[in-house]
């Protein structure tokens, strides 16, 4: 059972070949045989899995129907949820059990999907690699001496080890692009503000969307479809209809407009990744699509404006946690100043605290202007770019990542190293737009993901290129040597 598709769950369960209940079991035994291994989750939420299958199970039999009404996915533990830890990899968030659940974790619930547990992640979300977990690193399951992506490293190597079907995740950077390129899944981040923040711990808020992690394009249209809506409790959450995304999956190709950047193609990306870019390219236009090279002049100034703006929202965003009003507090501090500082000092983890201190520079008084405006300068003009670029394309299509994954430790001396394995990914988060990564092909036994980008609120657009390549390729069907 643990082979099969949210598509084919959701049939299987229709046509009464297994219950949830039943598969809950088998994916639960699974990830005990399974994950030590990995090291995917951090919490394992059976006894809530099982109560919410036996209720999915009870609401078929009353007739109900749903796409997600009794399957098993897993939330990535920067979504409160309710009774439960919500640790966000951090020791400063060790002991945090959630009074609510978060707004998708809610809806996912709601429409009936059964939680198996919290997956690994970088801590805060702060990282490219699924190193930097208060719980220890993730290992990919493609090559377990190599990293799985990040900062949603456990949500992907979970679902591409095949111990369950899909699980949530977000994009703050490229951290669902990146690992869904990793570890040979499709990951999509949507439209800013398409899926609701309330209740998911903030990293950076005006770059942060969560997202679904699967192996195909039909299984996040489906997850997609659950997560997506407007929220009033989310102040940046837009009023927009969302669209049935499995019903535009299967529309022709001919004549899609798809935009190559000519920057993608620097010396910093590894020619076999760029020949598997092509091929895809080759491939897409079989299916019709008509192919144009474009530009994207301010990408370059993409990965500098992006590591101010992340960090400066962090530090704001995480001088929360301060051992008084929330998080970790430091034993027997000798006054308010000892106890701010060894709370936070003993509860983040150094990439956290480096991203905390660049952040609080770039905010002060005598830098502001310098740095943190100057930032946001540069996030206009990469706007502007795809603004102009989406005049002349539908989608624009590239790799997803400069490299295929490294080895575990291998960037862990110079941050800077892991920071440009982003260089594709964050201009979507700049400028807010949506972003899927597919598989592609393999480099070294390891796979590499190709990534499209569309203007706002197309993820369905980006789903049925996805889907269309995928019933034409076979990479995502490729499982890793014992799992």
């Amino acid at each position: 059972m643990h082979h099969m598709t949210l598509a084919e769950i959701a049939r299987g369960l229709a046509d009464k070949k297994f219950s949830s209940e039943e598969l809950t079991q088998a994916l639960l035994a699974r990830i005990a045989q399974l994950d030590p291994q990995l090291n995917s989750f951090i919490s394992l939420t059976e006894e809530l899995a099982l109560s919410q299958a036996k209720a999915a199970d009870a609401r078929r039999a009353n007739g109900e129907t749903g796409a997600l009404l009794g399957a098993p996915i897993a939330h990535k533990d920067l979504f409160c949820t309710q009774g439960i830890r919500t640790s966000c990899g951090s020791k400063m968030l060790d002991n945090f059990k959630a009074p609510y659940d978060a707004t998708v974790v809610a809806r996912l619930a709601a429409a009936g999907t059964v939680t198996l547990g919290k997956t690994n992640m970088d801590e805060f979300a702060m990282g490219s690699a699924n190193e930097s977990s208060y719980y220890g690193a993730v290992k990919n399951p493609w090559n377990l001496e190599h990293v799985p992506g990040g900062s949603s490293g456990g949500s992907a190597a979970a679902v591409a080890a095949r111990l369950l079907p899909a699980a949530t995740a977000t994009d703050t950077g490229g951290s669902i692009r990146q690992p869904a390129a990793f570890t040979n899944l499709t990951g999509l981040k949507p439209t800013y503000g398409r899926v609701s923040r309330w209740g998911m711990i903030a990293y950076a808020s005006s770059l942060d969307q969560g997202g679904p992690l699967a192996r195909t394009a039909e299984d996040c249209a489906i997850l997609l479809q659950g997560m997506a809506g407007f929220d009033p409790n989310d102040s940046t959450s837009i009023d927009e209809p969302v669209p049935d995304y499995s019903a535009s999956l299967n529309g022709s190709l001919q004549g899609l407009r798809i935009g190559v950047p000519k920057e993608y193609f620097s010396a910093g990306l590894d020619p076999r990744i760029a020949e598997l870019v092509h091929n895809s390219v080759k491939e897409l236009e079989k299916l019709g699509a008509v192919i144009k090279e474009i530009s994207l002049p301010n990408m370059q100034h993409a990965i500098p404006a992006y590591y101010v703006i992340a960090p400066a929202e962090a530090s704001s965003n995480l001088s929360r946690f301060d051992g008084v009003r929330f998080g970790h507090r430091c034993e027997n501090p000798e006054n308010l100043i000892d106890l701010y500082k060894r709370s936070r000092g003993e509860g983040f983890g150094a990439e956290v605290q480096r991203r905390i201190m660049v952040g609080a520079y770039a905010l002060s008084a005598g830098y502001y202007d310098a740095y943190y405006l100057k930032a946001q300068k540069i996030r206009r003009l990469v706007k502007n770019d795809f603004m102009a670029a989406f005049n002349e394309v539908d989608i624009i299509l590239g790799p997803t990542t400069p490299n295929p994954a490294w080895k575990l430790g291998a960037k862990n001396s110079d941050p800077v190293a892991e920071y440009l394995e982003d260089v594709y990914t964050i201009t979507a988060n700049l400028a807010g737009l949506p972003g899927l990564s597919m598989p592609a092909g393999f480099v070294d036994g390891l796979p590499v993901g190709v990534q499209l980008l569309a203007p706002y609120f197309q993820e369905g657009r980006l789903l049925n290129v996805a889907h269309q390549y995928q019933l034409n390729t076979d990479w995502h069907t490729r499982t890793p040597t014992g799992f």
